[in-house]
């Protein structure tokens, strides 16, 4: 890349325009009967939205270099590694007998 993008202040009002939207929409959902679970489905799905939209348009990930958006995605697939290799312990226990 020849130089660092600089976005206009129009455009990053923009992006917090749809960002506020999105967290009316969030605040939306509550106000509507969705059966759980997938109320928290669609919660963390205009949340993941919503961190996307920053990551890539406020941190400027769009516009930077591929290896960057490369070491982003591979820290969230780490996470979620993480994360899941948590839930496999926690998941499959077996209750503990309470002995006094």
């Amino acid at each position: 890349m020849s130089g660092h993008h600089i976005s206009s202040a129009r455009f990053l009002w923009g992006v917090a325009i749809v960002l506020f939207f999105l967290t009316f929409l969030t605040v939306a959902v509550t106000w509507i009967y969705i059966p759980g679970p997938w109320n928290v489905v669609v919660a963390i799905a205009i949340a993941t939205v919503k961190a996307l939209i920053v990551s890539a348009f406020f941190m400027n990930l769009y516009w930077d270099s591929k290896f960057n958006i490369l070491l982003f995605v591979m820290s969230i697939a780490f996470f979620l590694l993480m994360i899941g290799i948590t839930l496999l312990d926690t998941l499959f226990r077996v209750d503990p007998i309470p002995s006094f």
